[in-house]
């Protein structure tokens, strides 16, 4: 039975590993060095905390920990191996006390590093998610479609080039911020989804990586007040205005139209309608800003029989011509079906589900759904049928089965 500082322990890990190991990455300069004094600090920590309580800053300790046991580790390598480097590393480290609750924040320099233009697109998802998110290879494969190997060669590659190129870990100078803000703001909404979507495990949702999205939001809110980032993070804002009612007491999902929307986050609705309307304002918005508008008009609505649906489907179709995707036309034609009924929509889910989203449960299940809605219990079933093949998620999988039993009983 875990003890209250096991829990301890684990709560820690879970909410600030990631900071303590990218702020180890300021002060180490190695990513993989980083690492290493990340899970040597925690094992010390294990084998202190018993005796000695658990510090007042535990991050601070975790940090200062690690870093002085690399400090450790390379002098005890400098003293059987002559190469220069070592040396030099030491050099480095003894002359860095910097402080570890340093004015900028380590995270975002984390995530500018992850991002840099030098690495390619995979690259620099596949690193952030391990990095920042702490995911799992085998989790990135499942959330990309790809396979544990080739994951864990692009984070490998990614980090030698960082070494190699002598890639800066730091904020970029304000002139160099817009060229890096595409790949740093898709990467924050990346870690938001994972914390509001899970790709895997038993729960649907990870509110700490969704909290933490927010955070870096409001960071690079601060450094670059854009429409775009104030976009992103009006629509973190909105979307998790709605988790206290997304889930059922047994953990599987609400849809949108069956939520009790009394247990929505007025706050948060709030804070993003004012972002949304700020964007939208300086013409210069784009994908966030237009998906946050969509969460605005869903926000808006007192329940879902007030929802402005044909506002949705003209956002969708802005959406679509700015950014022209399968997952939109789905989302759009969803739309669609609630504003002209499920026929008006049916041909084209059909088309995408066999198609471009052939892979994706949530084509499958809204084909279901409109057959449903129709009438037609066969289709509807096998269509729901297709989609728990496909779902990963273990609620989701509730869900689908929970259906399929309703088919069942009429």
């Amino acid at each position: 039975m875990p003890t209250p500082l096991t829990e301890t322990l684990s709560t820690l890990y879970r909410d600030e590993s990631r900071r303590v190991l990218a702020t180890l990455i300021r002060l180490l300069g190695d990513f993989d060095l980083a690492e290493e004094a990340l899970h040597e600090a925690f094992r010390i920590a294990m084998e202190q905390w018993p005796r000695d309580g658990v510090p007042a800053n535990p991050r601070a300790w975790l940090v200062s920990t690690g870093r002085f046991k690399a400090i450790d580790n390379l002098r005890r390598q400098a003293r059987f191996d002559s190469l220069e480097h070592h040396a030099e590393q030491l050099a480095a480290l003894s002359a860095d006390e910097a402080d570890a609750d340093s004015v900028e924040d380590d995270r975002l320099r984390l995530i500018f590093t992850c991002c840099h233009p030098a690495l390619g697109a995979d690259a620099q998802v596949a690193l952030t998610l391990r990095e920042i998110c702490d995911l799992s290879t085998e989790d990135i494969a499942r959330a990309f479609l790809t396979t544990p190997s080739t994951v864990a060669q692009r984070i490998v590659r990614a980090k030698s080039k960082i070494r190699d190129a002598g890639i800066p870990y730091e904020v970029p100078s304000r002139n160099e911020l817009p060229e890096r803000l595409d790949a740093v703001l898709r990467v924050i909404y990346l870690v938001f989804n994972e914390g509001y979507f899970a790709s895997s495990g038993d729960s649907l949702t990870r509110s700490h990586l969704s909290s933490e999205a927010i955070r870096l939001g409001r960071l690079l809110l601060e450094l670059l007040p854009e429409a775009e980032v104030m976009g992103l993070l009006a629509l973190m804002l909105l979307n998790e205005a709605r988790r206290p009612a997304r889930l059922s007491p047994s953990g599987e999902p609400v849809l949108l139209s069956d939520q009790d929307r009394s247990l929505w986050l007025t706050d948060l609705i709030s804070e993003g309608d004012t972002l949304v309307l700020q964007a939208l304002r300086s013409r210069q918005f784009g994908v966030y800003t237009l998906q946050a508008a969509i969460a605005a008009v869903h926000a808006e609505a007192a329940h879902s029989e007030a929802t402005d649906w044909p506002q949705i489907v003209g956002l969708y179709d802005a959406l679509l011509q700015a950014a022209p995707s399968p997952v939109v036309a789905l989302n759009r034609a969803v739309a669609v079906a609630m504003v002209s009924g499920p026929q008006a929509a049916l041909a084209q889910v059909q088309a995408l589900a066999a198609g471009d989203l052939a892979d994706y449960h949530l084509a499958h299940a809204a084909e279901a759904d409109l057959h449903r809605r129709l009438g037609d219990n066969a289709a509807a079933r096998a269509a729901y049928e297709r989609a728990l093949k496909l779902a990963q998620q273990g609620p989701d999988r509730q869900f689908l089965e929970g259906r399929l039993r309703e088919l069942s009983a009429l």
